[in-house]
């Protein structure tokens, strides 16, 4: 039995290859997983200890999908340790962070834009913020224009030249009026919303209409706060990003009396019609003097061509042996 089973370890082939292999195998895994704990470790060991739940796998797979691993694994940091990572409305997921960074979109920027709106108590999620964001507007700010309100000169001296609106009053006197409009951000509306541009412009003619039904222009500067009233009461801001906290006049001046001005250029004007038909009626009038002068002396010819007839009958009639005739006619 011994010797048998010594025969059969003798014809059996080394092993010292299949050790080889084996530990050439250990060894490439062992290096793998250093170079992955290299590369990876400190930002895995990062999240893992803010709770941020990417494992070394996911890594790994923003790497072959091109996404900046660093920046979803701050992002998601930032949303677990302000406590809506793990929130289902917002629904902060890696895999919406990284749909989000290759759609182009500013990750950071959507994050801190949530925390603001969480701790501001706004109604803001992760889809309506993205989609903010890829949208071309900046959510951050919105937010912050939201909590904190904006003013906006109205006309806006960085986008006019103009650096006050004028509009005239009944009585024909112009007044120059400057406004500023508080405004928050809707954020229901800010995609799809007009701008800031659509705000001034309708705040500027509802502040010239407010104007222009005034009586007098008295009236406006005795009580300006019923130009805001008006104006807040047309609804300005609908279909716009913003909602309008309030409308203040902060300058107005009275300008020049356009009224007075027109009445006198009216005046001129008709003052040049009258002598226009003045100067017409007087050359109708030398006109017919001439046409008068020229039927006269026509008349005085056609007298001189029958006092030339007259000596001519006298010949006739004495011809004719008929004197008396002649001498009739001569005296008549």
């Amino acid at each position: 039995m011994i010797q048998g089973l010594a025969l059969l370890a003798a014809q059996a082939p080394p092993l010292l290859p299949v050790y080889l292999v084996v530990g050439a195998i250990l060894v490439l895994f062992l290096l793998v997983f250093l170079l992955i704990l290299w590369v990876y470790g400190s930002i895995w060991f990062q999240a893992y200890m803010s709770n941020a739940r990417i494992s070394i796998l996911e890594l790994i797979g923003m790497s072959f999908r091109q996404v900046n691993a660093r920046v979803i694994v701050q992002a998601k940091i930032m949303a677990m340790q302000a406590g809506i990572g793990g929130d289902p409305v917002t629904g902060i997921t890696t895999r919406r962070l990284e749909a989000l960074y290759l759609a182009g979109g500013n990750v950071p920027n959507v994050i801190r834009a949530l925390i603001a709106a969480h701790r501001a108590d706004l109604d803001l999620n992760f889809d309506r913020a993205a989609a903010i964001d890829l949208a071309g507007r900046d959510v951050l700010d919105a937010v912050q224009t939201s909590v904190n309100p904006k003013v906006i000169d109205c006309p806006d001296p960085a986008k006019s030249r103009q650096a006050y609106l004028s509009a005239i009053a009944k009585n024909g006197v112009e007044l120059k009026v400057r406004a500023r409009v508080t405004v928050r951000t809707n954020l229901k509306r800010l995609i799809g919303g007009a701008t800031e541009d659509t705000i001034v412009a309708r705040v500027g003619e509802g502040i010239i209409t407010s104007i222009g039904s005034a009586e007098t222009h008295l009236e406006v500067m005795e009580h300006p706060d019923k130009i805001s009233k008006a104006v807040l009461e047309r609804g300005l801001d609908a279909q716009t990003a913003f909602e309008i906290v309030s409308i203040d006049i902060a300058h107005i001046e009275v300008g020049q009396n356009i009224g007075a001005r027109l009445q006198a250029d009216q005046a001129e004007a008709n003052m040049r019609v009258a002598r226009a038909n003045a100067e017409e009626r007087r050359a109708l009038a030398l006109a017919r003097e001439q046409q008068m002068k020229a039927e006269v002396a026509r008349n005085r010819a056609l007298v001189v061509l029958a006092e030339a007839e007259v000596p001519l009958a006298m010949a006739a009639a004495f011809r004719a042996g008929n004197l008396e005739g002649a001498r009739r006619l001569a005296s008549a």
